[in-house]
């Protein structure tokens, strides 16, 4: 059987790490990729666990040479997923989830339009800014300007193929897990 890429994306605040974490307990026949990114490792963080931590020379070399499925620049850092990392997994067994952000999404999609999009949306955005509000882990400026984004990524999410609504972390991975196993079994 045919591997798939399954890419998940959703505003921040969404929940959406929760939701694949969950997912990912659940079911083992997948795998979460890892993304390259030229940002320095935080405290913790395992080159080729967390990320796989390369130069911002050896990033634009790889965009040169058209290796990355999907990539992007945020607050001067590069991020991507390579496309011999996503077959190397496809040729161990595994189906995987892509955990990335719409712009990426949409590059994936345009390369890859077998793959399946997944947005997490919030049940408002009312619901959100509550979220965002009860982390406690961001200033005012920040979350005005998570909250800018979302109209963008709500706008983005319209060419998915799926929207989940986060309203229940069970009742989202329910709904992730009958979406996966639906578009694997046709």
């Amino acid at each position: 059987m045919n591997k798939k890429l399954f890419v998940i994306s959703g505003c921040s605040g969404v929940g959406k790490g929760t939701v694949i974490n969950k997912f990912m307990e659940r079911n083992k026949d997948f795998i979460l990729s890892v993304s390259c990114t030229t940002r320095p490792p935080r405290q913790g963080e395992i080159d080729g666990i967390h990320y796989f931590f390369i130069t911002k020379d050896e990033f634009e070399q790889n965009i040169k040479d058209d290796k990355f499925l999907e990539h992007a620049c945020f607050a001067g850092n590069y991020y991507g997923t390579k496309k011999k990392y996503i077959q190397q997994k496809f040729s161990e067994g595994f189906n995987i989830i892509l955990e990335i952000e719409t712009q990426g999404a949409l590059q994936v999609k345009e390369r890859m339009p077998e793959a399946l999009l997944i947005f997490i949306a919030p049940p408002s955005v009312e619901e959100l800014e509550n979220r965002l509000r009860g982390r406690h882990t961001e200033d005012e400026e920040t979350i005005q300007k998570r909250l800018a984004q979302v109209k963008t990524e709500l706008e983005r999410s319209k060419k998915y193929d799926f929207v989940v609504i986060n309203d229940d972390v069970n009742r989202a991975v329910e709904e992730i897990e009958s979406i996966v196993k639906n578009d694997i079994t046709k």
